[in-house]
């Protein structure tokens, strides 16, 4: 059996007397796209920042699968794309991989075997990010995140920042998108039907720890106390179930 691409176990974060997260379990298997929902100060940014880095457990470990290709284990899309502004789509794209090394002919492949999957003109790639659309904009930190082939894509609401009529579209895109690299997703989301839509498996938090994990289907239909029933039902999901 293929070990998991992630796996936290009894992960606790503290700031001072505020507890942040509280022994953590949460695994996610290779291919899978796992949501992260809760309310504000449940947990979901600092789990964030201890999976990409920027922050310690306390307590607890973080494993990450070995891809076996010396690759990064983390990609991450910042909320908004986090793209630098005085640096090309190309060089945004390509500035990680150049400063481990990687030659030139091997980034214009990768460049272009990306463009291809992302449905993005190469001649895009010559322009700043204020010149791009903002679907355009995610895509581009999106191959950022995905160009050194990590075991596990962090995307902390990355649809956030779009228009509601472009965020529609492109919410098909990029699901297509995960398929196609087949590779683990962990996605933070504040929208439950955007959670609907893409997540295999989710889980819910709430202050700190983890509430229940599971299917959209057992989460909304077997809840496991009542807090995860009017978290949902707070949404008129049945509405559209």
């Amino acid at each position: 059996m293929n070990s998991p691409a992630l796996a936290l176990r009894e992960v606790s974060k503290n700031f001072g007397d505020q507890v942040a997260l509280k022994n953590v379990n949460l695994t996610v298997a290779r291919g899978e796209t796992h949501v992260l929902l809760g309310l504000s100060g449940s947990g979901k940014s600092t789990l964030v920042r201890i999976l990409v880095g920027l922050s310690r457990p306390d307590a607890g470990t973080v494993d990450f699968a070995d891809t076996g290709r010396g690759s990064a284990a983390v990609g991450y899309v910042p909320q908004e794309g986090g793209l630098f502004p005085h640096l090309s789509a190309a060089r945004n794209i390509t500035l990680v991989a150049g400063l481990r090394g990687m030659g030139r002919g091997t980034m214009r492949k990768r460049l272009d075997e990306l463009s291809a999957l992302m449905k993005l003109d190469p001649a895009l790639l010559r322009k700043y990010p204020k010149e791009l659309s903002g679907g355009q904009r995610q895509r581009v930190a999106l191959m950022r995140a995905a160009f050194l082939e990590p075991a596990l894509l962090v995307l902390d609401e990355p649809l956030g920042a779009l228009d509601p009529l472009v965020r529609i579209g492109v919410q098909d895109e990029l699901k297509a998108i995960f398929q196609k690299l087949k590779t683990s997703v962990v996605m933070v989301t504040h929208d439950i039907d955007e959670a609907r839509f893409f997540a295999d498996r989710l889980t819910l938090l709430r202050g700190g720890e983890v509430v229940q994990t599971g299917s959209f289907a057992e989460l909304t239909n077997a809840p496991a106390n009542e807090f995860v029933d009017k978290f949902f039902h707070s949404r008129r999901l049945w509405e559209n179930a």
